[in-house]
């Protein structure tokens, strides 16, 4: 499987991508910038308290990326088509500066970098800082990167001598080593997906172009860092001793690494993302030149970062020398002289970041390589596209990866194999997940009385890798062995192969995902349910009224509740609905239809909740809908002139709660609720936030909640199958972690608007509790996941309940939601029966009818770890790692937790380097090709803000997007951490595609064109000052830079093609996500934009984290000393 291969997964863009939501407030809910209007400041969703530190000069500072999302965000989500990259000719910047823009402010490319030079930028400060101090010398430092290069060596291919130990001697430290050609290091991977033919630069002749008609591009070959090994030409595959993986043809072998001096041929194409010119070092993210920065210097050859996916480089080692690839850049353009070479060491040369691998191309590769065909499930363990890919599935007996997605499709079989490796083996569940129209929903299959058949010993349910024997009349179970009879009713003949002749007729038979019609022994106190109802608790204390937030509830929900979720073919929905307002105490309306006008009940003892009403409170919205509308109507007027501050929060959960007891049935609260509850009433709670806490061991308390009193309730919630969904409009701190215990315990939403104000935050709001209100939802429901014997279910995250140690149960499960499940080996596995998972998900439906879903996965089993490593999907493994993580900070210190995450991922590419890659010096870096992108993604989630938080980030922020990842599947998590950048001044008016995205580095920001930056809760529109007067007229109206105004949260509607195509470019982008993201325009150099640089993961954040140049670095060096 390709390089490409690896990350599918998951959903393609197209769909829309659930959860993305929360951080729409500013700043994920901070406060508000001095100085600046309030709204517009906050990224995640709330103002930015003040990001108002100096901006640095242009062009040197690199930001902080604050969530760091995962790689492919960058490119994301666009659907293949979409990504133009065919406008640009090769020499155009693809990804990266125009060529033609603006120049940042770098020294010029061909400069030579002294040590000492070129000033460091103002943000980065050393930059490995956090890991530990500084080489006592360059030259230390030096030796210790000696070669790092990433690469796949081959083994057939030894590095000429001069090459990896002696400064090349024909090739000058150039700052960036090459011709813009050719510039990548990566050559494009073949579309059968095996590894990437990277290595075909390697030791390619020089004349023969790597691919059959391509020209031969000048570029030159990393220069080798003196010292250092010569990075591998290409990704880094070279023909090596494995065979390529699935089907990719393997690069022809080649007679030896050019020579120094040589220039290696390298298909121009592929490489979308760099600049075109050899990036100036002085404003790349790498190290700066100059005092040694830890870890640094040696400019890490160009090393791959680990790539996610992998496939198994050939050989695995970065390879001997690789000629660049396009992205990546070659050898560090001026590194130092990594070597003990005698003579004086040159200048220290920096670790060019156009050499290591880049998200943007893996994303690019994947989607030319698989985005034209459809992905038949057919086959076991075949690794799906990445999820920024847009793919159509055909379900031929495995689900769809939108349903499910794993870290490995080809897992150890022993528990000493999966121990050695340290992969996890997870699996991220999303089992309602929505799917593309164009694809079929799992089938309703109805059994009638007798139910569906399933295996007398484990219970798992009939499934298409169950055996039939004696002629059909028993099967054998796949998960268990045991045998069981086939019911006479179910009994069907089989044919010449052993299948059944009915095999196609029926789902349960040939397909991956199905539905079957529960029975009464599947059913609560064995009685058929009744349809769920939705309960409005509004609070109308003072802030709420003042800010306008009740009148606008109450006019949304005289048109939403005709628009509440329905079974298909349902002329109506079934679901009732009540209404309930708070403040310290609560007021229930009788709304039922009879009534001329509504009537409110008050019940002030809040200490002992109880529904004053049974009949009239729950009704339907058709029968009722005068009353309700009077009733929507009068709440705005009949607490205008409130002066009540103070509010209470658990009672209004216990009343929605004792309602749905009452009307026996399951159903969802959405609260709307914005201060902490300090009234006196169970669950009042004292503001405790303490920002003196950070870095110390009790800073874990800052995410757990101040009272078990909400766990025990969350409790009672989820045996009643009442969901909690949260909407927050703080000005100041709230307690998430706590209040959002009974939401993320009943499978709920929290939405979080800090420092609500209507004319900016309306419609993030309004399209927010529409979807929430509309999407799909499970209630009641409880999943289990069977596995085949040798291997079981041990862990869970997400947003659940367990009262056992096997079923997560959730009041409501909605198509957004996802359950992150780890297994463990319990016994050997064997590679020709492979391994097999069930999850079955037991649910009531909108309409009161009671289901199960099923969706089944078979994945491989290997002896060999070079087949594990072929075979993993590194977005996935993100999600999970990232969750591990957040799970991680409720009991041990932040600083445990980050170490814990370098610690197991250098130990997963140290296990590759020994036992799959070839010999080659300890200096190279050799990462697997699938899992490339590894320590780019790693670094994302170690900056983030909940691992590392930033002066501005609040307590409140931190506590939210701890729940929000939680439940996130696997293309949340990769725009989040790895957010999406696009070039907006490089669109084409006249397509419907996206610009092709750059990488998250403000080195390839220009002066000059204007950026979109997308990680699913905003949307940065980045405006530069030199951009043209005419554009800046037609996307925002008015003739100068200094006119555009940063306090608005949408784009005019102007009629001129360019507004168009940006405003569609944000449509598409909401559309895909399951959230609606708060748009935020940022002029440069204003206040604003040290938020926005919190988003460019590749730099140097200003709370401390790496740089991934840095960060690179930093991983060779704990993988050498795992080694040594």
């Amino acid at each position: 499987m390709s390089v490409n291969q690896q990350a599918h997964t998951g959903p393609p863009y197209g769909q829309p991508q659930p959860g993305y939501q929360g951080y729409q407030q500013p700043a994920y809910g901070g406060q508000p910038l001095p100085g600046v209007p309030q709204s517009q400041y906050g990224a995640y969703n709330g103002p930015m308290p003040g990001y108002q530190q100096p901006v640095p000069p242009q062009g040197t500072s690199q930001a902080p990326p604050t969530s760091g999302a995962p790689p492919p965000a960058s490119g994301a989500s666009l659907p293949s088509s979409h990504l133009a990259y065919s406008q640009f000719g090769h020499g155009d910047v693809h990804n990266g500066i125009p060529a033609s823009a603006a120049p940042m402010q770098r020294p010029p490319a061909s400069q030579p970098f002294l040590p000492g030079s070129a000033p460091t930028p103002v943000s980065q400060t050393s930059t490995f800082q956090q890991y530990g101090p500084p080489p006592a010398s360059v030259q230390q430092l030096s030796n210790h990167m000696a070669g790092m290069t990433i690469g796949s060596t081959t083994a057939s291919a030894p590095p000429p001598a001069g090459l990896g130990y002696g400064p090349p001697t024909s090739i000058p430290p150039v700052s960036g080593s090459f011709s813009a050609t050719g510039s990548g290091l990566y050559t494009p991977y073949t579309a059968s997906q095996g590894p990437p033919p990277t290595s075909v630069s390697q030791g390619l002749p020089l004349a023969q172009p790597p691919f059959p008609g391509q020209p031969i591009s000048t570029q030159r070959l990393p220069t080798q860092v003196p010292g250092f090994a010569p990075p591998p030409s290409s990704t880094g595959i070279g023909p090596s001793s494995y065979p390529p993986t699935t089907g990719a043809p393997r690069p022809p072998t080649m007679p030896g690494p050019p020579l120094p001096g040589q220039t290696v041929a390298g298909p121009p194409t592929s490489q979308p993302n760099h600049v075109s010119s050899p990036p100036p070092p002085s404003a790349m993210s790498g190290p700066h030149p100059g005092p040694p920065m830890s870890g640094l210097h040696g400019p890490p050859p160009p090393t791959h970062p680990p790539q996610p996916g992998y496939q198994m480089q050939q050989n695995g080692s970065f390879g001997q020398v690789r000629g660049p690839q396009p992205n990546y850049g070659g050898a560090y353009p001026g590194t130092p002289n990594y070597g003990s070479q005698p003579g004086q060491p040159p200048p220290p040369k920096r670790l060019d970041p156009d050499s290591i691998p880049s998200p943007i191309q893996v994303i690019e590769d994947d989607r030319s390589n698989r985005g034209s065909e459809p992905f038949a499930t057919g086959v076991r363990g075949q690794v799906p596209p990445l999820v920024t890919t847009n793919f159509l599935v055909k379900d031929q007996g495995n689900a769809s990866p939108r349903y499910i997605r794993c870290t490995s499709y080809n897992i150890p079989c022993t528990s000493d194999m999966a121990k050695q490796s340290q992969v996890p083996l997870a699996a991220v569940i999303k089992p309602l997940a929505t799917l593309p129209p164009e694809e079929t929903l799992p089938y309703l299959v109805d059994h009638g009385e007798s139910g569906p058949v399933r295996c007398n010993r484990c219970k798992a349910y009939m499934c298409p890798f169950m055996q039939f024997i004696e002629g059909g009349r028993r099967f054998q179970c796949c998960f268990c062995s045991c045998v069981t009879e086939v019911p006479p009713h179910y009994f069907q003949h089989l044919d010449h192969t052993g299948k059944r002749v009915d095999f196609y007729d029926r789902p349960e038979l040939s397909l991956g995902s199905y539905e079957f019609l529960a029975t009464v022994d599947l059913l609560k106190n064995n009685k058929f349910p009744s349809p769920p109802a939705f309960i409005f608790m509004i609070d109308v204390s003072y802030n709420a009224v003042k800010s306008g937030l009740v009148r606008l509830i109450c006019e949304e929900l005289k048109s939403l509740l005709d628009y509440l979720p329905r079974e298909g073919n349902m002329e109506e929905s079934a679901i009732r609905v009540g209404f309930v307002t708070y403040n310290k105490v609560l007021h229930f309306y009788n709304v039922k239809s009879s009534l001329a006008q509504p009537q409110m009940m008050v019940v002030s003892d809040v200490a002992d909740m109880f529904v004053p009403l049974l009949d009239g409170f729950l009704v339907n919205v058709n029968e009722s809908r005068t009353v309700i509308a009077s009733l929507l109507d009068q709440i705005p007027e009949m607490f205008a002139d409130t002066r009540e501050t103070e509010t209470v929060f658990a009672p209004v959960i216990q009343a929605g709660l004792e309602a749905l007891k009452a009307a026996e049935c399951a159903g969802k609260l959405f609260i709307f609720h914005t201060s902490l509850p300090i009234a006196e009433a169970p669950g009042k709670l004292k503001n405790r936030d303490d920002k003196k806490l950070i870095n110390t061991d009790k800073e874990k308390t800052l995410f757990q909640p101040q009272t078990n009193f909400y766990s025990n309730l969350a409790k009672d919630c989820v045996a009643q199958g009442c969901c909690v969904d949260l909407f927050l409009f703080p000005n100041q701190y709230l307690d998430v972690a706590t209040l959002g215990v009974v939401t993320y315990q009943t499978g709920g939403s929290i939405y979080k608007y800090a420092y609500f104000q209507l004319e900016i935050d309306q419609d993030r709001f309004l399209n927010d509790l529409r979807r929430d209100v509309q999407k799909e939802v499970g209630f009641d429901a409880v999943m289990r996941v069977r596995t085949s014997t040798g291997i079981r279910a041990t862990d869970f995250f997400g947003a659940f309940y367990m009262s056992n140690t096997t079923d997560v149960e959730m009041a409501g499960l909605d198509c957004d939601k996802t359950i992150t499940v780890e297994f463990k080996h319990d016994d050997k596995l064997s590679e020709d029966s492979g391994a097999l998972l069930q999850c079955a998900l037991l649910y009531t439906s909108c309409a009161g009818q009671r289901r199960l879903r099923i969706h089944n996965l078979s994945l491989n089993c290997c002896t060999q770890l070079a087949d594990l490593y072929r075979n993993c999907e590194t977005d996935t493994l993100i999600n999970y790692l990232a969750k591990y993580a957040y799970r991680g900070v409720l009991g041990s210190p932040v600083k445990t937790v980050r170490d814990a995450l370098i610690n197991q991922c250098a130990q997963i590419l140290a296990c590759y380097r020994k036992n799959c890659a070839n010999p080659s010096s300890a200096g190279q870096l050799i990462l697997p090709e699938c899992m490339k992108l590894l320590p780019v993604y790693l670094n994302c989630v170690l900056k983030s803000d909940v691992l590392q938080p930033g002066l501005e980030v609040t307590t409140d922020d931190r506590a939210y997007i701890r729940q929000l990842v939680t439940s996130m599947d696997v293309a949340e998590t990769n725009v989040f951490f790895y957010p999406r950048l696009l070039p907006l001044t490089k669109a084409d008016v006249d397509s419907d595609s996206l610009p092709a995205a750059i990488r998250n580095s403000e080195e390839r920001l220009s002066k000059g064109d204007m950026y979109l930056l997308e990680n699913g809760l905003n949307i940065f529109v980045w405006v530069g000052v030199n951009v043209q007067q005419g554009l800046i007229q037609n996307l925002f109206g008015v003739s100068s830079f200094s006119q555009i105004s940063n306090a608005s949260s949408t784009l005019p509607v102007l009629e001129n093609p360019f507004s168009k195509k940006v405003r569609s470019i944000v449509d598409m982008l909401q559309m895909q996500r399951s959230r609606y993201m708060k748009l935020i325009i940022v002029k440069q150099e204003d206040k604003l934009e040290m938020l926005f640089k919190h988003f460019l993961v590749e730099d140097k954040s200003l709370s401390g984290g790496a740089s991934y140049v840095d960060f690179l670095c930093h991983m060779h060096k704990e993988i050498r000393q795992l080694l040594s």
